[in-house]
């Protein structure tokens, strides 16, 4: 039986967060449906503490949850965790680990994940920044704007902790200003439009 190769050009979601994230993950997961072609990348500003994620997220998604390890394929209608202490990569299509840059101060994991995708990926590009704190992601915008992506950021009066949101809207990078509802359905109709063309 012949394995299916997957192109690696449908859209990827990379949603970034910190404190309060968890809120918006699981409000975000519940509104997307399983079956829509594109990979979800969840990476969250965690330096040392392990993450649980993985174990915490299946019970709101019919799709697979994966933490993810050096030369996992990307594949769509999966979820993907970045794990703890690593700055997360893309190159082939398959996530590549790195040991974490900033081991001090505040990480800049979503940072680093959204320029590599904007260089590295093909298909389309869609950065979403919820609750947390500090502005981590908001450098990396740009890039995912130049790169023909869509950016979305929570909408602070949404989100625990509204810091990396505002940074990423004072950024003026950001197209859509949405609750974690709302982003789903956003989600849902780009996928719907990428599927069709």
């Amino acid at each position: 039986m012949k394995t299916k190769i997957v192109a690696k050009n449908f859209p990827v979601v990379c949603v970034g967060g910190s404190a309060g994230g968890l809120d918006a993950y699981i409000r975000l997961l519940k509104n997307l449906t399983a079956d829509m072609g594109i990979a979800i990348v969840i990476v969250n500003h965690l330096r040392e503490v392990a993450t649980f994620l993985h174990e915490i997220l299946p019970k709101y998604t019919k799709m697979p949850v994966e933490l993810i390890t050096e030369k996992l394929d990307i594949k769509p209608n999966h979820v993907f965790i970045i794990p703890e202490k690593r700055d997360l990569h893309i190159l082939n299509g398959e996530f590549r680990l790195k040991p974490i840059s900033k081991p001090w101060g505040w990480p800049d994991v979503i940072t680093v994940f959204m320029r590599s995708m904007s260089k590295n990926w093909k298909g389309k590009l869609i950065a979403v920044i919820v609750s947390g704190y500090d502005g981590d992601g908001a450098a990396a915008l740009s890039d995912i704007k130049v790169a023909g992506g869509i950016t979305i950021a929570q909408k602070p009066e949404t989100a625990g902790q509204p810091d990396m949101p505002e940074s990423a809207i004072d950024s003026g990078c950001i197209d859509f200003v949405l609750s974690p509802e709302e982003i789903a359905q956003e989600i849902r109709r780009i996928a719907q439009v990428e599927s069709k063309s």
